[in-house]
């Protein structure tokens, strides 16, 4: 009986922990579907546009302190329904990590959290009446905020838009993935010589993302395509890595710079730096010191503007296009309209501008909505300036090495690699993307990552 009553109390346990499991990964909405009211009934809206890093902090930010309040009503626009979480897309390209884990609902996270979110493109912008155009619709607002993102500068270089492939969200690095894949089956069918520009990836710009795209590139064709392909040796794919400056990220400490390429070129990746790209053609990438690189796969991490969109709305902007705001991150002569992240040049608080990068769009996001909040009270006397904090630089180069350096401190190998994973999987938003990420990783220690192509997406 005693035997009986334990294994009864102990299978209790496991349900209790299962059920309190099942709630942390499901967690419940703010309002019912039948208690959840509508956004243009709200005495005092906000609307967001963009549903990236600065627009979801901004929401998120904006609901959590307005919980108590009936009276604030919060409203996302964007082009897509789906919040890219940008440390990872490049391990997409090989794999290691899921798209789907990568592109989290947002929707779901912002109906939960009580905002309101409608999927549709921003086309103009009154002012005057307070209401944003998007697809047709009208949006009101008491207090706008733009959050609009970046896109890919090509700095007027020939052929770059035609013949590159960029690397800015989750379809961008499946198509990296499906192109090396591609390649792999052409030169398999080939006969004969195989021309050295199949099997060249060119990956221009050594930012973070760059180095983290080249690395990926070689963990998908080592680790994963290898065994696949018996017949074809690994070691004739080229991978090269372009910068125009003289090292490679150069937004970190000198000594992780020097561990990052010694780790690059341990993986027989090509670091090439000094050199930038005069024209890019089908087959080739031609360089200002007079060379060649033969190659038919070209991917540009290289540049970052803010979203052409901006140029339409009619708002202050500086030389770059991005939208001039002052230090509360209001925009200059624009009553009632915020502008953060990429599209924004924001001050940083000392002196300078704000980087276009995730970590500043999050903290500009967080920063705004207290001031939003003070604006909306009427208490505009209380707003506080935003000021930049960098917090670190984390680049992962492959599975087990990575170069990290968090407030102040500098640390590289594997250690750094444990960190990132475990520092970047905390920082997601969903509990389901967060569980299934670390399973996939569990299972890379024993199992090689399953890679298939869909055909046509390597368009």
């Amino acid at each position: 009986m005693g035997k009986l009553l334990n294994a009864g109390l102990a299978l209790g346990g496991v349900v209790v922990a299962l059920g309190a499991l099942r709630r942390a990964l499901n967690p419940s909405p703010r309002y019912a579907p039948w208690e959840k009211p509508r956004y243009d009934d709200f005495e005092k809206k906000v609307l967001v546009i963009g549903g990236g890093f600065g627009g979801y902090s901004a929401a998120k930010r904006l609901t959590d302190l307005t919980e108590e309040r009936e009276d604030v009503g919060v409203m996302v626009v964007a082009k897509d329904n789906f919040f890219t979480f940008w440390p990872m897309v490049p391990g997409i390209v090989s794999s290691d990590i899921d798209a789907r884990n990568v592109a989290q609902p947002l929707r779901r996270a912002l109906v939960f959290a009580g905002a309101s979110f409608r999927r549709a493109e921003i086309e103009s912008i009154d002012t005057e009446r307070r209401v944003v155009n998007a697809e047709g619709r009208e949006f009101p607002y008491d207090e706008l905020v733009l959050s609009l993102g970046g896109a890919p500068n090509f700095f007027g270089i020939p052929g770059v838009e035609e013949h590159a492939m960029n690397m800015r969200g989750v379809e961008d690095a499946e198509r990296i993935r499906n192109r090396v894949i591609e390649r792999f089956e052409e030169v398999s069918l080939i006969r004969g010589e195989v021309p050295e520009s199949k099997l060249t990836f060119v990956v221009i710009g050594a930012g973070a993302t760059g180095v983290e795209t080249a690395s990926e590139i070689h963990s998908l064709v080592h680790d994963a395509l290898a065994p696949d392909y018996p017949n074809l040796d690994p070691n004739r794919v080229r991978i090269i890595l372009l910068e125009g400056l003289d090292r490679i990220l150069p937004e970190i400490d000198p000594a992780l710079q020097r561990a990052a390429r010694a780790q690059l070129v341990s993986q027989h990746i090509e670091v090439r730096t000094g050199l930038l790209a005069q024209e890019i053609t089908g087959d080739r990438v031609k360089l200002n010191d007079g060379t060649e690189i033969h190659t038919e796969n070209v991917i540009w991490t290289a540049g970052n503007r803010p979203n052409p969109v901006t140029q339409e709305l009619g708002l202050p902007a500086d030389e770059k296009n991005g939208i001039v705001v002052d230090e509360y991150l209001r925009v200059q002569d624009t009553p009632h309209v915020w502008a953060i992240g990429d599209c924004a040049a924001a001050p940083d608080g000392k002196g300078g501008l704000a980087p276009p990068n995730a970590q500043a769009a999050n903290q500009q996001g967080y920063g705004i909505a207290p001031n939003l909040l003070r604006t909306l009270d009427g208490r505009e006397d209380l707003l506080e300036p935003f000021e930049y904090k960098p917090i670190g630089q984390l680049v992962e180069i492959g599975g087990d090495f990575a170069v990290n350096e968090v407030m102040g401190v500098r640390f590289s190998g594997l250690l750094a690699s444990l960190f990132w994973r475990a520092a970047y999987l905390t920082r997601l938003e969903s509990p389901q993307s967060r569980a299934r990420i670390a399973v996939d990783w569990i299972l890379g220690l024993f199992l090689r990552p399953a890679v298939t192509q869909l055909r046509g997406s390597d368009e």
